[in-house]
């Protein structure tokens, strides 16, 4: 395998695929870079990875190539799991960052500190025409802080102290994220599954 399609629009979240990818010849190409329209995929699945095999498999089918989707988002222990698959429009379908960050924390307003276990959850699909989907999960475990600190980053970096750290997600640099995101980690679970490839070409 030569290329990897990633389903993503996001010129930031494919620069990180990009990179990856590089790192073993393997050229990642996102759907910004695919000549004529591809069409958004509804996710309709009740669990991140039905919602990462979703877009992957649809895409694969679509194009005839490997390609790899991503589902991700925030799980609060006290919170029975949410936001969950939902993140990103927990307060609505067209709610902010800031909208989903004031939900989470108003819901959270009585729970004491030692009850605000949350995680990051990335589930990564690679979806091949005619082969079984490959699945891979990472995760950054860590706690809600009681109010939003940094500027860097998204979503509910501003309230989510990684394990080990003093500090959001939104007060690490790019460097120090990248290095414990759930992404990376899923990444590093996907090296396996790269190497199996590479020794069929």
């Amino acid at each position: 395998m030569k290329q990897i399609v990633v389903a993503t629009k996001n010129a930031g979240k494919a620069v990180e695929f990009k990179d990856f990818f590089k790192t073993f010849g393997i050229e990642a190409v996102s759907l910004l870079d695919i000549e004529g329209p591809v069409d958004d995929i509804e996710e309709t699945g009740h669990t991140f990875e039905e919602n990462a095999a979703i877009k992957a498999e649809a895409i694969a089918n679509l194009l005839g190539q490997t390609v790899i989707a991503d589902d991700s988002g925030l799980e609060i222990d006290a919170l029975d799991g949410r936001p969950g698959i939902y993140s990103a429009r927990y307060a609505g379908e067209s709610s902010t960052d800031a909208e989903n960050v004031e939900k989470a924390l108003k819901e959270l307003d009585q729970i004491p500190a030692e009850e605000r276990g949350a995680r990051f959850v990335c589930v990564l699909a690679v979806a091949t025409p005619g082969k079984e989907t490959v699945y891979r999960t990472g995760f950054c475990e860590g706690h809600i802080n009681r109010e939003p600190k940094g500027e860097n980053g998204f979503g509910y970096d501003p309230i989510f102290v990684p394990s080990g750290y003093a500090k959001t997600m939104a007060e690490l640099s790019k460097a120090e994220k990248n290095a414990i995101s759930h992404r990376k980690h899923a990444f590093d679970q996907l090296k396996d599954w790269i190497m199996s490839v590479q020794a069929e070409l």
